[in-house]
């Protein structure tokens, strides 16, 4: 297997042996039962358990790809899985009320990518006081849950810094004025990853200075609005980092109409077939990619092993690889370019 999907697990040794134990468990029962009792896969130790897995928005590429990862975790260990997804990223109202409609279904746990840190704790909460495992994904709660699952959004912010100080330098240009086009204010995934970017950037390009910090609500039109302030009153900007696909698909579609593409060094974060092309056009220098389709596959075997009884793992971390003309379209990277798809309801 690829360098590039060898998982930097941050998690002892017991919790990594669990999980090998819980897979192994369930080849072994299929292999020891019944011609006819291994042809169904509802015969598989977890096969009683249901899982319903709730993302940001339905609507999103990134967010499609976990729901794929996790309806094909359910069809491998014979698990009972629902997908569901508010219809946009900033409806948190909407994620409350599919989490209650989970509880009201009596499932067994729940998969869930909060879109608020915080706005979610108390329905979190009465989940896991009904005795319904909840594992967050891609963004941590502020009340405890049975399990993470998300990359390091520190380090993954500090990969960006380093590119885009390299590639401005590579230019000749040490010092100027830096946007930071974020999506949705007070998610602990896009703080930790604009830290890391802004505290990356003080340390090893200490006069290359972020002077604007923009929040578009996840809504590409007003990041391309805000972009174009930026650059209509900013002569001193020389880069602009982007801290998801829908700011940098609005990013990049301002850098090219003002043709400002050569001058401003631009650097997003995850994909899709917009973000894909401003890599290709030079719009974007580098997107740095997750992979969704791992939260959604590894927080249903989560899920199930934490309402199993089973010891799961605290802690899951896949990992960013950044994607530039270099190496977009090695076979590992087209992997995470073009991951598997599907729509919850």
């Amino acid at each position: 297997m690829s360098r590039f999907f060898k998982t930097p697990f941050t998690l002892s040794t017991v919790a990594a042996i669990s999980l090998v134990a819980f897979i192994i468990g369930i080849l072994i029962s299929r292999l020891f039962v019944s011609t006819t009792l291994q042809a169904s896969a509802a015969n598989a130790p977890a096969s009683s358990k249901h899982v319903d897995v709730i993302v940001k928005a339905t609507d999103s590429q990134f967010w499609q790809a976990m729901l794929a990862g996790s309806q094909t975790a359910g069809k491998d260990w014979g698990l009972q899985v629902g997908l569901f997804g508010a219809t946009s990223e900033a409806d948190v109202s909407d994620q409350a009320r599919l989490i209650e409609n989970s509880i009201s279904r009596n499932v067994d746990a729940i998969v869930l990518a909060p879109s608020s840190s915080y706005a979610l704790n108390g329905a979190i909460s009465r989940a896991r006081s009904k005795n319904i495992k909840v594992i967050t994904v891609d963004t941590r709660a502020t009340v405890p849950s049975d399990g993470f699952i998300g990359t390091d959004n520190v380090k993954a912010g500090t990969q960006a810094a380093d590119r885009l100080g390299e590639l401005l330098q590579k230019k000749g240009i040490n010092s100027g004025e830096i946007l930071i086009e974020s999506s949705v204010a007070g998610v602990q995934s896009l703080t930790d990853r604009d830290n890391g970017f802004q505290n990356q950037l003080k340390a090893r390009f200490p006069d290359l200075k972020v002077t604007a910090h923009r929040y578009n609500n996840n809504d590409t039109a007003t990041a391309l609005s805000q972009t174009n302030d930026v650059l209509s009153v900013n002569s001193r900007l020389v880069g602009i980092f982007a801290d998801n696909n829908v700011s940098a698909n609005g990013v990049a579609q301002s850098l090219q109409e003002n043709k400002a593409k050569d001058r401003i060094v631009a650097v997003g974060f995850d994909s899709d077939p917009q973000e894909i092309d401003a890599v290709k056009n030079g719009a974007l220098k580098a997107i740095v990619v997750q992979n969704p389709y791992y939260f959604g596959y590894h927080g249903v075997v989560t899920a199930a092993m934490s309402a199993q009884g089973r010891y799961a793992p605290p802690s899951l971390d896949p990992g960013a690889v950044l994607v530039d003309l270099s190496n977009m379209n090695t076979p590992e990277v087209q992997k995470l370019l073009k991951p598997p798809a599907t729509k919850g309801k």
